[in-house]
């Protein structure tokens, strides 16, 4: 095969080309690198920036907690039989065995109405509510059976369910037992983003009561810290869309670009070949 000087410029330009535009370097990624002793991890301190917490409200699909306890001795042996307290230490080993929910099966679930049926008390309404409102809601259909002063109720979410897909290191449905969760422990509950992740352009979809809403968050802007979105509420979705190169199908590291440019350098020089 005659390969001339001005076919091996133009193949060694190309190659050149395709290493830079494709691989994504390694100092962009790798945590803890080595750096002088001297050098100061902190690149700034900015000013405290409190949150802009807007306090979830109940609505369908929504699995609540709840715990009810009284001086009535009669009262806790009716409420035990479906408290989650004594009923979750069971499921909980089954729940981890299965890869189930262990609050599916122990906690009060949100029909499509918003309301949830408790033992003695019958049918509630807790869509629209929050947990403090609901807490306050039962202990006043709780008086009519004992003192208030005489009662303990507990309501909490059953974790923060949430979807994770698109270029997720572990992609799919997750359930965080917090009451709070932020979007980056949401992203890192997810295995994290992968290389190629749009990280300045997450897709957030959110449930609200009268709908669904779409948003783009721009994780590499550290206003997202006091912004509503910082805390993810349940039932979110989480989007991460493919950077250019997924599109172009080029490499992401060194071996990947390499062997594609090997692969189109060979396929150049042979097209060159032919037609000289």
């Amino acid at each position: 095969m005659r390969i001339n000087n001005s076919t091996l410029l133009i193949s060694s330009f190309l190659l050149l080309l395709l290493y830079t535009a494709s691989c994504v370097p390694n100092k962009r990624i790798i945590y803890m690198q080595e750096r002088d002793a001297s050098e100061s991890p902190l690149k700034y301190a900015s000013e405290m920036m409190p949150y802009d917490v807007e306090e979830y409200k109940l609505q369908y699909n929504d699995i609540v907690d709840i715990s009810i306890r009284t001086s009535s001795k009669e009262l806790n042996e009716l409420f035990s039989l479906f408290d989650s307290d004594n009923v979750r230490g069971n499921m909980m080993m089954q729940g981890a065995i299965s890869g189930g929910d262990a609050f599916f099966m122990t906690g009060f679930n949100l029909d499509e109405r918003g309301m949830v049926e408790l033992p003695l008390l019958g049918e509630v309404q807790l869509s629209g509510l929050t947990l403090q409102e609901a807490k306050l809601l039962i202990e006043g259909r709780l008086t009519e059976f004992v003192n208030r002063e005489d009662m303990f109720v507990r309501v909490r979410l059953g974790g923060i369910r949430y979807s994770a897909l698109g270029e997720f290191r572990r992609p799919g449905k997750h359930n965080i037992l917090q009451n709070r969760v932020t979007i980056y422990e949401a992203i890192a509950y997810a295995g994290d983003l992968t290389e190629v992740a749009k990280r300045d352009d997450l897709v957030l979809v959110r449930q609200y009561p009268g709908g669904t809403r779409m948003y783009r968050i721009d994780l590499n802007n550290k206003n997202i810290l006091t912004s509503e979105y910082f805390f993810i509420q349940p039932n979110d979705m989480l989007y991460a869309e493919p950077m250019k190169i997924r599109e172009l199908g080029t490499g992401v590291n060194f071996v990947q670009t390499f062997s594609l440019a090997v692969t189109t350098l060979s396929a150049v020089l042979l097209v060159l070949n032919i037609i000289n």
